[in-house]
């Protein structure tokens, strides 16, 4: 173990549900937030907002619990942080920061990182994997929990498909995006969300925008979930009739993506985006294949 190892992990901004893959798909994009850590006399956090410099810090919690799994005394570290990501909600920047702070941790104490280990303390932290999944992995990723396993599948996204990523300058609460979600729902909306969610995973795979476009109907939390973001409606209509071939809430909100066949369209959506309101923060982004990754220790 290195007593002064600078360790610097990145993690890419993830999209969860995909449109009808509620808390199942996820994917990686590539904008990537960087955290950098080294043994220190005590705990610092620099690079983010002040009311995130303090113990319950994500990065730091996810790497004390880690070093408990590892069966490692704890000690203080000082955290650097980089993140291009809003911290609006719906682009996984709490995911970067838990899965940046358990590859850390394995990376400072044992000078490798176990995927399997960190997917399944990711899990535990987060509660569910949809997000720290592709994180991790990279990709698109299905995932569910069998017997306390978290089970994971991924695949490429193909590189014609762009994703316009459209974020407002307001947050949705993950609470109220969890409450106004309906308890049951009809069998029947069941099997919609299952054949379409299967379409989904292989139009991103194939790279088919026109399949995706007719699989992107969700009717199991974006009909209740687009009543928490004003922008969803004037912004959605505006993607579509410029050129997208489809529009979705990006996990809970209040981050929506409209996906792209290729570049051109997809400025011209991001384009179009702007003329809707002018404090919108806009990406065109592509999937990435790379999950988080250590890029130096």
């Amino acid at each position: 173990m290195s007593s002064r190892r600078y360790t610097v992990v990145s993690v890419p901004a993830t999209s969860a549900n995909l449109g009808v893959g509620y808390d199942c798909l996820g994917m990686a994009l590539d904008l990537r937030a960087t955290f950098g850590l080294i043994r220190s006399d005590e705990l610092e956090i620099h690079g983010c907002e002040e009311r995130f410099r303090n113990p319950d810090n994500l990065v730091w919690r996810s790497f004390l619990t880690t070093l408990a799994a590892l069966g490692v005394e704890p000690f203080p570290v000082r955290i650097d942080i980089e993140s291009p990501i809003p911290l609006s909600g719906g682009l996984g920047s709490s995911s970067t920061c838990v899965v940046a702070g358990i590859v850390a941790a394995q990376s400072l104490v044992n000078d490798k990182v176990d995927q399997a280990l960190t997917l399944k303390i990711a899990t535990q932290i987060e509660g569910h994997p949809d997000n720290v999944a592709p994180a991790i992995l990279g990709g698109i990723v299905s995932s569910f929990v069998a017997d306390g396993e978290t089970i994971s599948t991924r695949a490429d996204v193909a590189e014609n498909l762009r994703f316009v990523t459209v974020a407002p300058p307001y947050e949705v609460r993950t609470t109220d995006a969890r409450r106004v979600m309906p308890r049951e729902v009809p069998l029947s909306t069941a099997v919609w969300q299952m054949g379409r969610c299967a379409a989904t995973v292989q139009a991103l795979c194939s790279g088919d925008a026109n399949l995706f476009g007719k699989a992107c109907h969700d009717k199991l939390h974006e009909p209740y979930r687009k009543l928490l973001i004003a922008d969803y409606e004037p912004l959605r209509k505006v993607a579509l009739s410029s050129g997208a071939s489809a529009f979705f809430i990006s996990g809970s909100g209040s981050t929506m993506i409209a996906v792209a066949d290729g570049q051109q369209k997809a400025n011209t959506v991001a384009q179009a985006f702007s003329s809707v309101r002018k404090d919108l923060w806009i990406r065109v982004l592509s999937a990435s294949s790379i999950g988080a990754r250590l890029e130096q220790h």
